[in-house]
């Protein structure tokens, strides 16, 4: 969601800024502003649209300072417009503050506040912080937020300074993600790790209710009570969080490309190829014993990582014969699930920042289930506040639409699979190395699907105008359908619906008409024959058939208007194939379209409140 940077030091701070709020443009944005402590008065700039408009605005006026505090906006209360961008400020123009996440009591607080004769300018609920500042500053800046801490509900990360304190930043937080970068002789602050990199390695991730001070030469971190904390600032690896789009046009479409590297490097930690192919162990803290014993499994998760759980739960049911049930976060933390028996918890989450998981981790804490994790950000909230991780391991994913992320999962919850079932004595080793074989060939494959993109381009010409898109799938490739439908609608802004074939009948088949494209992944399978006869279903209404089909398959050919063909593997292993060319038809769908498929509009890449 919104994104926060902070800097004070002796560099140019809205160059600093600015650089910052760049690199977190992937977070999704819709307006954008800087405020600096410059000669005893805070000076702002702010812009609405894309961060090139403030940016052209800081050419004709820089911003001279030491001190200073950036924000992108992703709009949640009053639309995008200049008084509702951030930095807000209180009655006097003293103090400044970004905000990420919601303020739930807001309109009470505010309500107080216009009785204490405080003036609002905007429609926001950020803006009450710096009133509640300015309310209750009486010479100790820390102490005035701490007790704004105290009225606010809901969850919050946010910077403040002040010509109060001109030398300081002050932070905390409450459920969104924020870090301190530490330099020399100048200090950060982030809710992104991406974006302090170019200046520091070196981290302290802020926790829950802490207060960070920030001045040129030093940090301090204090808990609630005001205790100070001792923290030891970790060390970031900058080479893995470079952000490049290097030979392509767009982020998405590199990270498309990068998957078959991404996929071979996981295998490469995971699997053992000497004599015999083998599982290396997962690292977990819950003993093999322990795991063995799990009998329900509740996966839950939001997006496209739902969606990566709900093959999950067909892998997790076909080979280690464990209930699995599949929830969206959302409605598993507020639906009172029943939580009990050996169950175990899966999260799944790219960022490890999405808010509804986290919520859905702590309810099943509360109710003392085990929770295992998916995710790809080392660090992160999910990470940190679950039992065990697995990580993904897909890098940097700058698009807003996941991409490698999505492979990334389905390949990790392929192999815990297989372990998982290796322990419950479900799987004959010789069958586990043949398995292991065929994961093995997936980069190759799906390296195959990526030299022949060229079909994809010319399919897209076909249908880039189309106004509504259906995608058809059954059994493990049904979550493909989904996951198609979802990457064409948030890239294309086509309005798409992913079906379970069979259903087609119960409904969706109202829509079929010659204007109307069905895409249909049509793998071979185990429900290959009842795939045809909907796709028959659909050619009977004159419907345009886009197949993703088995190399080889004649039959495909007699139905579809057109097809694509990709690598015939097993069936459970399908939808990481079938991924490419649907993530590659909602690219250059969108591309045709003349759209900016990285920041699509009113998306966030981690959606770190409710």
């Amino acid at each position: 969601m919104c994104g926060i940077i902070g800097y004070v030091g002796p560099r140019a701070t809205d160059t600093v800024l600015l650089a910052g709020l760049w690199k977190l443009e992937y977070r999704g944005y819709d307006s954008s502003g800087i405020a600096v402590v410059s000669d005893n008065e805070i000076r702002i700039k702010k812009a609405i649209g894309k961060l090139k408009v403030l940016a052209d605005i800081l050419d004709k006026e820089p911003l001279s300072g030491s001190v200073g505090i950036g924000h992108t906006r992703w709009a949640t209360h009053g639309e995008p417009s200049p008084e509702n961008a951030h930095p807000q400020v209180d009655c006097s123009n003293t103090i400044a503050v970004v905000h990420n996440g919601i303020i739930e009591n807001y309109l009470s607080l505010k309500e107080k506040l216009i009785k204490k004769k405080h003036i609002f300018r905007s429609f926001t609920d950020s803006e009450v912080i710096p009133h509640l500042i300015e309310k209750y500053y009486t010479g100790d800046l820390v102490q005035a937020v701490r007790r704004a801490m105290d009225d606010i509900e809901g969850s919050y990360a946010f910077a403040v300074i002040s010509t109060k304190e001109p030398d300081k930043i002050i932070c905390c937080k409450k459920d969104v993600p924020l870090i301190i970068g530490i330099g020399k002789g100048e200090n950060l602050i982030s809710s992104d790790t991406l974006a302090v990199l170019g200046l520091t390695r070196k981290i302290i991730l802020l926790e829950d209710y802490e207060i960070g001070v920030l001045t040129r030469d030093k940090v301090s971190i204090f808990d609630k009570d005001g205790k100070e904390v001792e923290r030891k600032p970790s060390t970031v690896n900058g080479k893995a969080l470079t952000a490049d789009m290097g030979k392509f046009p767009h982020f998405m479409l590199k990270e498309i490309y990068e998957q078959p590297v991404v996929i071979q490097k996981n295998m490469e930690r995971m699997i053992k190829h000497e004599e015999f192919f083998s599982l290396k162990k997962f690292d977990l803290s819950i003993s093999d014993g322990e795991l063995a014993k799990i009998t329900r499994v509740i996966i839950q998760a939001c997006g496209t990582s739902w969606h990566a759980g709900y093959v999950g739960k067909y892998i997790l049911e076909k080979f280690c014969r464990v209930h699995t049930e599949i929830d969206i976060s959302s409605e598993f933390r507020y639906r009172n699930p029943v939580l009990s028996g050996e169950t175990l918890v899966m999260a799944i989450s790219q960022s490890g920042e999405t808010a509804d998981t986290i919520a859905g981790i702590r309810e099943s804490k509360l109710a003392f289930l085990r929770v295992l994790s998916l995710v790809n950000v080392m660090g992160s909230t999910i990470a940190r506040e679950s039992d065990d991780v697995i990580y993904i391991h897909a890098g940097p994913e700058i698009g807003v639409a996941s991409t490698k992320a999505y492979t990334s999962q389905l390949i990790a919850l392929h192999l815990f699979s297989l372990y998982f079932s290796k322990l419950k004595w479900l799987i004959e080793e010789e069958e586990l190395h043949s398995k292991l074989r065929e994961i093995e060939l997936i980069p190759e494959k799906m390296q195959q699907i990526l030299d022949k993109s060229n079909e994809i381009v010319e399919i897209a010409r076909k249908f880039h105008r189309a106004r509504n898109f259906i995608f058809l799938g059954r059994g493990v490739n049904y979550p493909s359908a989904l996951e198609g439908a979802l990457k064409l609608k948030e890239i294309s802004y086509i309005h798409a619906t992913g079906y379970p074939a069979g259903e087609m009948k119960h409904g969706p088949i109202a829509l079929i008409d010659e204007h109307l494209p069905v895409v249909c992944v049509s793998t071979k399978s185990s429900v290959y024959e009842k795939m045809l006869s909907n796709m028959q279903e659909v050619k009977a209404r004159r419907g345009k058939i886009i197949a993703i089909a088995t190399e080889g398959d004649k039959k495909i050919k007699e139905l579809a208007d057109e097809v694509f063909y990709i690598p015939e593997c097993p069936e459970s292993l399908s939808p990481i194939l079938v991924a490419l060319p649907l993530q590659l038809l909602a690219y250059h769908i969108a591309v045709l379209r003349g759209l900016d498929v990285d920041k699509p509009r009113n998306l966030a890449k981690s959606v770190t409140v409710e």
